[in-house]
């Protein structure tokens, strides 16, 4: 009886830890890209035109202007590049669609080889191939992620890029804004918020990623303050050369 409920008990803990976060759902990409692109593009757009010593009205017009347009910007793309990547995966899975349905047999036997070539006994793979086959819907499922490496059932939605995408990059690009709005006249504090952060948006990544966060944080603050500096040095350059 001990040894019953020992294995159940190791069952619950596989079952309570062996589960995996949504890597599909097309919202984590787009919303951490989304971010860190806001956060850079727009700090360093503001350090640059700051180095050419813009006055703080302008300042604030440039990192207004660079978040809209950069989050329109993020929005259209991230949807049109998933549209268009979904778009092609619901080609390809009528093309087998189609092929399973003309040629059931020659692709009972192509599902039954893969499953050979992963050291399946040839039998076994035949049955298991026929026993699948049976559900034109399961089969496509099995092809679609045999072959293509996709799940027909969770492909991606481009809209909710689109959204993950705009409101990450308009949040990223506010941070450095958020000094001067609240009355700031001087750059040094803008650039203290982005750097941060840059900081907590890199540590944030690492709970999703095998990278430990104070890694991924300073990454992410080299980075952004890398980007800052080039531009900070060219708008003073070229400030001083218009001048």
């Amino acid at each position: 009886m001990a040894i019953i409920e020992t294995e159940a008990t190791l069952h619950e803990a596989h079952r309570d830890n062996h589960t995996h976060r949504d890597v599909n759902g097309g919202w984590l990409r787009p919303a951490v890209f989304g971010a860190m692109d806001g956060l850079v593009s727009n700090l360093a757009l503001m350090t640059g035109v700051a180095g050419g010593a813009i006055s703080r009205q302008g300042i604030i017009l440039t990192g207004l202007a660079g978040l809209a347009a950069g989050a329109f910007s993020m929005a259209a793309g991230e949807y049109t590049s998933v549209a268009s990547q979904r778009e092609l995966v619901e080609a390809e899975l009528d093309v087998e669609r189609r092929e399973l349905r003309k040629h059931p047999e020659d692709e009972e036997q192509e599902l039954a080889a893969l499953y050979e070539a992963r050291g399946v006994e040839p039998a076994l793979a035949r049955e298991v191939a026929r026993q699948l086959s049976r559900d034109p819907e399961q089969a496509l499922e099995i092809h679609a992620r045999e072959e293509l490496g996709v799940d027909p059932g969770d492909l991606p939605s481009p809209m909710v890029a689109a959204v993950s995408s705009f409101g990450s990059f308009a949040l990223g690009a506010l941070l450095p804004l958020l000094p001067y709005l609240l009355g700031g006249r001087v750059l040094w504090p803008a650039v203290l918020v982005a750097l941060v952060g840059l900081f907590l948006c890199g540590a944030v990544v690492a709970r999703v990623t095998a990278r430990t966060w104070w890694f991924s944080g300073l990454r992410q603050l080299a980075l952004g303050g890398a980007a800052a500096a080039v531009t900070y040095a060219l708008g003073n350059l070229f400030g001083i050369a218009v001048g």
